[in-house]
C-alpha cells in the first residue's frame, strides 16, 4: 500500500555489553554472521565510538544525547548513579511522537534502588530481564501496534565468558592486540568468542522474527555495544581499544546496502540522528549532531573530533581524551604511581598482567598517539618535542569542550550522589567489599 505519507518507522535497538568491534563486519576472527548480515544489509560505522567506555555511563550518553557528566551518569546504576532527569531519556521524545517504547533485557541506567528501573525510566512496557531474544520475538510475533521503539539488550559478552566451546579452539585463537600471545590469554579470548557467538544467535533470532513477520521494511534497526571488550587496556581506558565500539544500522531512510562509513561519530549524535530522521524538533539539551547528512552523501564528515571520559566504574579514575581522525589525546587527573586495578574485571588475561608486575606500573598523566604510525596507541609522544605543536593543540581543544560542557572536573574531583559505593582505588579487584563514596 502506497501512502502520500510515508509512515515512521519502528525502531529496534539492539544491543550487547563489552564487545567493542570484536565481530565479524569489522575483520575480527569472531564468528558473527547474524551480524555480518545486518552489516551487509545495512550501513557499518568503522569509527563509531562511545562517550565513556563504561557501562552505564555510555547507555546513558547514547540515550540523552549528552555527555555523562552533563546527564549526571558518572559511575554505575547498580553501585548508586542515576540520571539527572529521566524525562531526558530518549524514550519520552519519541513516545510524544506517536511511539510505544517497549524495553526487555539489560538496560543499565536505572537500579532497582530506585523502583521497578523500566517505571523510573519511563518505558510503556516491560517485557522482563530473562531470555529477552525470546520476548522480544513474542512481542513482534503479537502484531505490535506502529510505531514501536523495542529495546532489546544482551548480557553475554559480559563476564564471566563461557567456557570453551567448539566456537573456538584456544590453540588457534588470537588474543586481542593490547594482550601478550600466551596459552591463557588465547584460552581467554576463546571463552570470548564463544559468548560472542551465542549472543550473535540470539540477535539473528530476533532479527528473523522481525524479517518473518513482515515488520522488518519499515523498521531502523540500530545495532550497538556500549564499550571494548573486558580485557586489560580496553574497557574503562580511553584508547580506542576502550572507546570503539560495533554501530551498525540498517533501515530507511539511507541506512541499506552494505555501505561502510569511515568518518568520526559518537554515540551521542544516535540521538540527534533519530530526531533528524523522524523529523522531530530535537530537545535544547542535545550535544552531538545528526548523522542524516552523512548517511545521505551531503558531506563526508559530520564531526572532526570526538571527546570521551571516565569517571567512577568500580572505583574512581577521573580522565578525559579527545580523537581527532590522527591523533588521540588523554589526560588524567590524578597522580598515580600504580593502574587502577578495580576497574578492570578479572579474567585469565588480567591474571598473566599481574603476574608480570601490571600492578607496579605507573600510568602516563598525559599521552599523546599518532593513530596512523601507532593505531595500537602503544607508545606515548607526549614528551617530544616534534609533536609538541600538536599536544598544544589538543590540550587546548579538550580545555574548550571542558569549559563549554561545564565539566565538573574544572572545580576538582567529581562528586559521587549519596548513598553511592565504590571500590579502593588501590585495590585489586572489582569484587574487593565497595565501600560508600566520599562526599
Amino acid at each position: 500500500m502506497t501512502n502520500s505519507v510515508i509512515p515512521r518507522p519502528n525502531i529496534l535497538y539492539i544491543h550487547t555489553h563489552d564487545i567493542g568491534r570484536y565481530a565479524q563486519p569489522y575483520g575480527y576472527a569472531v564468528p558473527t554472521p547474524n551480524i555480518q548480515a545486518l552489516a551487509e544489509e545495512g550501513v557499518l560505522f568503522r569509527q563509531a565510538f562511545c562517550a565513556n567506555p563504561t557501562c552505564s555511563a555510555s547507555r546513558a550518553a547514547l540515550l540523552t544525547g549528552m555527555y555523562p557528566h552533563n546527564n549526571g551518569m558518572t559511575g554505575l546504576a547498580h553501585r548508586g548513579w542515576s540520571l539527572n532527569d529521566y524525562s531526558q531519556h530518549i524514550v519520552h521524545t519519541l513516545r510524544a511522537a506517536g511511539y510505544t517504547t517497549v524495553l526487555t533485557g539489560v538496560q543499565h541506567v536505572a537500579s532497582h534502588q530506585q523502583g521497578e528501573p523500566w517505571r523510573v525510566i519511563g518505558y510503556d512496557r516491560w517485557l522482563g530481564n530473562d531470555d529477552p531474544h525470546e520476548r522480544a520475538i513474542d512481542y513482534l510475533e503479537s502484531e505490535p501496534e506502529a510505531p514501536f521503539f523495542l529495546s532489546v539488550g544482551f548480557f553475554d559478552t559480559h563476564r564471566e565468558f563461557e567456557p570453551v566451546s567448539d566456537a573456538a579452539d584456544p590453540r588457534y585463537v588470537r588474543p586481542p592486540a593490547p594482550l601478550p600471545d600466551t596459552p591463557e590469554t588465547r584460552e581467554d579470548m576463546a571463552r570470548f568468542i564463544a559468548s560472542a557467538r551465542t549472543l550473535d544467535a540470539k540477535m539473528g533470532a530476533v532479527l528473523d522474527a522481525l524479517a518473518r513477520t513482515g515488520l522488518a521494511e519499515n523498521t531502523l534497526v540500530i545495532c550497538t555495544t556500549d564499550h571494548g571488550i573486558a580485557f586489560p587496556a580496553m574497557k574503562c581506558t580511553l584508547t580506542d581499544h576502550g572507546t570503539g565500539v560495533m554501530l551498525i544500522v540498517r533501515g530507511p531512510g539511507g541506512f541499506e546496502g552494505g555501505r561502510v562509513i569511515d568518518s568520526l561519530v559518537s554515540h551521542i549524535d544516535l540521538f540527534p540522528t533519530l530526531c533528524d530522521l523522524l523529523e522531530i524538533d530535537p530537545p535544547d539539551w542535545l550535544q552531538g549532531v545528526s548523522l542524516m547528512p552523512l548517511v545521505r552523501g551531503e558531506v563526508q564528515a559530520v564531526r572532526d573530533e570526538v571527546f570521551s571520559e571516565v569517571n567512577y566504574h568500580a572505583a574512581y579514575e577521573p580522565m578525559r581524551a579527545i580523537r581527532t581522525p590522527r591523533w588521540k589525546y588523554i589526560r588524567r587527573f590524578e597522580d598515580r604511581t600504580r593502574p587502577v586495578l578495580p576497574n578492570c574485571d578479572d579474567g585469565l588475561s588480567k591474571t598473566v598482567w599481574l603476574e608480570h608486575g601490571w600492578a607496579n606500573l605507573a600510568p602516563d598523566r598525559e599521552a599523546l598517539y599518532d593513530l596512523i604510525f601507532d593505531p595500537n596507541e602503544a607508545h606515548n609522544l607526549a614528551g617530544e618535542q616534534r609533536v609538541s605543536e600538536v599536544l598544544d593543540e589538543l590540550r587546548g581543544r579538550l580545555d574548550a569542550w571542558m569549559r563549554a560542557t561545564g565539566d565538573p572536573l574544572l572545580e576538582g574531583r567529581v562528586p559521587a550522589p549519596s548513598g553511592a559505593v565504590v571500590n579502593d582505588i588501590d585495590g585489586l579487584s572489582p569484587r574487593e567489599q565497595p565501600l560508600p563514596a566520599e562526599g
